[in-house]
């Protein structure tokens, strides 16, 4: 039966890079598929991972119909044997119902590469459909590293260097209008609370809102 699998994990965990490696084996067997994505680091129409690998790709739009462009790359003849979306976080939740409707009604496997929540440790519109409607949802097996060594849970956004817990969710770029550097970083919860990054942590400093602990 054909399934809408969601893979899900922190930044730097490989999704794209295994979102590539099932296309190139079922390439490999003769299978055809159609790729989505979203906002990549490489640009429009890419699907990319960290270790330099990269792929053509159907850019999904904001208020572009999934399901309505396969029923119309089907009906001129094209070929899906299988679909693969990366950066599936960003997409609107009606675009999620459409995935779910291509597994239900073109019969094609579907799947689903994601963050499953941002900086502010909020899930994504996009990734909680996906955990609503997935019929698997799968954990990646490569875990990304806080800089203390620990399982890294959550994404952290920094402006400049200091850890931010606001603004908006999607920051699509290297800078913001102040010409400030935005990056991200991978930490545990317990340093994800305490806003301290690698940076931070470098410097010797806390955020100001850690309370120091005290023992009787």
């Amino acid at each position: 039966m054909p399934e809408l699998v969601f893979f899900s994990g922190t930044m730097d965990c490989g999704k794209s890079t295994l979102a590539l490696q099932i296309g190139h084996n079922r390439s490999a067997r003769g299978l055809r598929g159609v790729i989505f994505t979203r906002d990549d680091r490489a640009g429009e129409g890419k699907l990319s991972s960290r270790l330099g690998l990269v792929t053509d790709a159907v850019e999904a739009h904001e208020r572009m119909d999934l399901y309505g462009y396969l029923v119309d790359h089907l009906s001129r003849g094209g070929r899906a044997d299988y679909v693969i979306v990366d950066e599936a976080q960003f997409l609107a939740p009606e675009q999620i119902d459409q995935l779910a409707r291509v597994v239900d009604d073109l019969g094609l496997d579907v799947f689903a590469f994601g963050i499953t929540t941002d900086f502010r440790t909020r899930l994504f519109p996009g990734s909680q459909r996906l955990i609503e409607l997935a019929d698997r949802i799968e954990a990646l097996q490569v875990e990304a590293l806080c800089w203390c060594g620990a399982k890294a849970t959550h994404n952290a956004r920094t402006v400049g260097g200091i850890m931010v817990v606001e603004g908006e969710q999607v920051v699509v770029g290297d800078v913001n209008e102040n010409s400030a550097e935005v990056g991200y970083e991978v930490l545990c919860r317990r340093h994800h609370r305490r806003r301290l990054t690698s940076a931070a942590a470098g410097a010797g400093t806390l955020s100001p809102d850690v309370l120091p602990v005290t023992a009787d």
